[in-house]
């Protein structure tokens, strides 16, 4: 049996020229130029402030349709644990910006950084480079770090008392004759694994050696050339042909104005909103591969796989059982 439906459908309007108008279109005002303004201003308040997005009907407990999605006591329990998980992240952020280094630490980095002072390879610390490679052999004539931090305040992260907890960063000065892609963020990248897990420092003697070592580089995110050095030129040079040395000492005062108005507070603002030393020290810290466990106290015994498969650490354990 066939049913005939009737399908009525709208037939389009017919559209209508609009009127013409015939008087001269008026002269379009000639537009002022933008001002730049140039200034110092907290880097709290120059985040930008992301709009709260507009909730929806699931966030409200309802369908599309409007009818409700959960049963009173089920939305009251999903409202107080979206709560509970904003305060316990807001306390995580509070915690971790609240953290000082401890004087003996900075020490720590300190004798780890002066393994690095003078001719020595860094074939680990860069790509498509070889021990026997005359190019991996780098001079480093000091890397220091300043025993004072800097101390910067961030958005959020509010302590007990509401105030905004600054953060607390450390800077390292490294002088050298040349470097290779990579070689700086992963000799940091070295430091901080073996200062973070309380490793031997001889490991980092070790890396610099025939031996290939996986090392993770730290974000590039506050990495900068602070001043050329013309020392060669300034004792041997300048004064052959008379002329007056290259140094920027006399600059220092501005230079520390200038970093600290267009460079640091940058760095301080990227990092509130990327987080991305925070994501490279989960990463590190959660990576299941056995290529940092050079870290543990078996060395780089511990990164090396057997023929089975199997780590040589859990092979070490089939031994002793």
């Amino acid at each position: 049996k066939t049913e005939e439906a009737a399908i009525i459908v709208n037939e389009p309007a017919v559209a209508r020229p609009a009127p013409v108008d015939d008087t001269p279109a008026a002269t379009a005002p000639k537009e002022e130029p933008e001002a730049v303004v140039e200034g110092m201003v907290d880097s709290s308040a120059s985040l930008p402030i992301k709009q709260e997005p507009e909730a929806s009907t699931a966030d409200k407990g309802l369908t599309p349709s409007g009818k409700p999605l959960l049963s009173p006591e089920e939305f009251d329990r999903q409202q107080r644990l979206r709560a509970a998980t904003k305060k316990l992240r807001n306390a995580y952020l509070s915690a971790k910006r609240a953290y000082r280094i401890p004087e003996q630490r900075v020490k720590r980095i300190q004798d780890a950084l002066s393994k690095y002072k003078g001719t020595k390879n860094y074939h680990n610390f860069t790509i498509q480079k070889t021990f026997r490679d005359p190019s991996a052999k780098r001079f480093i004539k000091s890397f220091i770090i300043n025993p004072k931090p800097i101390l910067i305040k961030g958005k959020g992260g509010e302590g007990n008392d509401g105030d905004v907890v600054e953060t607390e960063w450390l800077s390292m000065k490294v002088h050298g004759q040349s470097f290779m892609m990579h070689q700086i963020r992963k000799m940091i990248g070295m430091v901080a694994l073996l200062v973070r897990c309380g490793s031997n420092l001889s490991t980092l003697d070790a890396s610099m050696q025939e031996e290939k070592f996986s090392i993770p580089k730290v974000p590039g995110l506050g990495l900068l050339l602070e001043r050329p050095v013309f020392d060669s030129y300034n004792d041997i040079q300048a004064p052959k042909h008379g002329r007056g040395q290259l140094r920027f000492d006399k600059y220092e005062e501005a230079m520390e104005e200038f970093k600290q108005r267009e460079i640091y507070q940058r760095i301080f603002r990227e990092e509130e909103e990327r987080n991305e030393f925070g994501r490279f020290f989960n990463h590190v810290d959660n990576f299941k591969e056995p290529y940092f466990l050079y870290v543990t106290s078996k060395g780089l015994e511990a990164t090396k796989r057997q023929k089975n498969g199997e780590d040589a650490v859990a092979g070490a354990v089939k031994e002793e059982s």
